[in-house]
């Protein structure tokens, strides 16, 4: 990004454009006039280098606002004010461009299309009265007096948002961005304007424009730079690439299976010592305060992502608590010690039973029925039913079936056919179904009822969703209410949502997460198609990687 850190290409683009000036000042018309539009082509495209290089950093900002807010906002503010200052002087020369050309060749210039402006298509290249007339003017009134105005206050906006003690940056600026006045040749001294507009052919004053406008650009990625390393992305290390896929658990025939694939970074360079067990704090001679084991205590194994894995048996029900402490060394040498304490609560598993038996109709769901007598022609049959309604279905889906729509959970449902045999109609025995309730569906995070959970994994996800397993009807449940809890330094924090997303204060909660630590989501109320609103049994408990 910086202007010290220029390619071969834009090296070369400004050695073009800095002896096709001389060439002009010594009046060697028509061939430097001639390469001024490859000069003026090749800054174009550099320009437009910039800018896509640039969206890309303010896309990342967007990232970065969402994944660390606190962090993040300042600079992504800045960043928004950079962006706005730096389309709105950028424009303005764009429209002088505009302007010169049009004034020379009419309005309707074979050059200009939607704005932009075709170098190579314009033909008066060579005129020299009608652009110093628009820069300079007759009595030194013209645009280029405006226009430096504008940079030399959009190069002290960049430079106040860079700030002091940063001289990389802001000799990149202040370079790039030089309005001085100029000695030409003859030792005489003239204004930055006269230098770059007076008595120039209308190809090399749009060339100088194009120059600002990559000048700009390249102001602007040096800001958005300089704020990004400001968040600490940078410090970033990563070492590793975890593939990953999170997919459906199951996909209805005539449905697509989707599944997301993407890649997680992490860092396995840090190994610290993590030891399980009951600690004491100590107080140092300096008065900062410190932590040793009582006991030895269990030294949990570090695998090769630089995690431990603990483990416990799970035998009873309840409230449990580990604890311990995790010694790392800092990049200076000294040994950091941080202590650690998580609860979490053994429950029950969570067991569900797919009814098996048949003549089982469910409320709140079309329930398909296939309705036949043998021999005789469908259009002759007539089907009624108790505690319920049945039509004909309609739709591709159901055509050929009955739809049924019960309405009474807990009370039999007859369906009673009637049809036309041997011209006379016939009434058969009504066959009894049982009518149940749609079962309570499952919790899940990610796909998952609880267990280890990367934390890269559980702050992608954007909500708790409702899954009913092992049950054939292609339905929906909708979370309408859970609460988040989380240990922190002996603490049980909680946090509620009213709908089935993640609120804010949750996510907040999941960055102040640590490799084993607890995540519990409970008290998981859910709406079902026949609008009943159920409380799910159990909770999710995620241990975090």
């Amino acid at each position: 990004m910086a202007h010290g850190k220029e390619t071969p290409r834009q090296k070369m683009i400004g050695m073009m454009y800095l002896v096709l000036t001389a060439l002009l000042a010594l009046n060697v018309s028509k061939e430097a006039v001639e390469a001024f539009k490859r000069v003026d082509e090749g800054l174009v495209r550099t320009t437009e280098n910039f800018m896509q290089k640039n969206k890309s950093v303010y896309a990342d900002f967007a990232a970065k606002s969402i994944a660390n807010p606190k962090k993040a906002e300042p600079w992504v503010k800045k960043a928004k004010e950079v962006e706005s200052r730096s389309n709105e002087l950028y424009n303005y020369i764009q429209g002088l461009k505009i302007e010169i050309v049009q004034k020379t060749e009419g309005e309707d210039s074979e050059a200009i299309t939607d704005g932009k402006l075709d170098t190579e298509k314009i033909k008066k290249i060579d005129e020299m009265n009608v652009p110093s007339e628009v820069m300079i003017g007759a009595n030194n009134n013209g645009k280029a007096f405006d226009l430096k105005a504008l940079l030399v206050e959009y190069r002290e906006f960049i430079l106040a948002s860079i700030g002091e003690g940063h001289p990389n940056a802001t000799h990149s600026v202040e370079n790039s961005l030089n309005t001085s006045d100029v000695t030409e040749l003859d030792g005489k001294k003239v204004l930055w304007e006269i230098h770059n507009f007076q008595s120039l052919p209308l190809v090399a004053v749009v060339t100088i424009l194009s120059k600002l406008q990559n000048d700009v650009r390249n102001a602007e990625a040096e800001a958005l730079d300089f704020f990004y390393s400001q968040i600490g992305a940078k410090d970033i290390r990563v070492n590793k690439l975890v593939p990953q896929v999170m997919g459906q658990n199951y996909v209805m025939q005539g449905n697509q299976f989707k599944a997301k694939v993407f890649i997680a970074a992490m860092d396995t360079t840090a190994k610290p010592d993590i030891v399980v067990g009951n600690y004491k704090e100590v107080k140092k001679a300096d008065g900062t305060v410190s932590y040793e084991m009582i006991g030895d205590g269990q030294k949990l194994s570090i695998d090769r992502d630089g995690m431990g894995n603990y483990a416990a048996q799970a035998s009873s029900l309840g409230e449990k608590t580990f604890r311990g402490l995790i010694k790392i060394k800092a990049p200076d040498g000294s040994e950091q010690i941080y202590p650690f304490e998580q609860k979490y609560t053994v429950v029950a598993p969570n067991v569900v039973v797919s009814p098996t038996a048949m003549n089982v109709f469910y409320t709140g769901v079309q329930n398909p029925v296939d309705v036949s007598v043998p021999g005789v022609d469908q259009s002759k049959i007539s089907v009624s039913m108790t505690n319920g309604t049945i039509r004909k279905g309609k739709t591709k889906k159901f055509r050929g079936s009955y739809i049924v729509v019960p309405k009474i959970a807990g009370k039999n449902a007859n369906i009673t056919v009637t049809a036309e045999v041997n011209g006379q109609k016939r009434t058969f025995k009504p066959v009894t179904f049982r009518v149940k309730p749609v079962p309570p569906p499952v919790a899940k995070v990610a796909g998952k009822k609880g267990g280890a959970i990367k934390l890269n994994v559980l702050k992608a996800q954007r909500g708790v969703a409702a899954d009913l397993e092992n049950f054939d009807f292609d339905i929906r449940w909708t979370v309408t209410s859970f609460r988040v809890s989380i240990s922190d330094k002996g603490f049980i924090i909680d946090r509620d949502a009213k709908s089935n997303m993640f609120t804010s204060e949750q996510k907040k909660l999941f960055s102040r997460l640590r490799p084993n630590d607890q995540l519990i989501i409970q008290d998981i109320k859910a709406k079902g198609p026949d609008g009943r609103t159920v409380r799910l049994d159990g909770a999710i408990v995620f241990k975090i990687q």
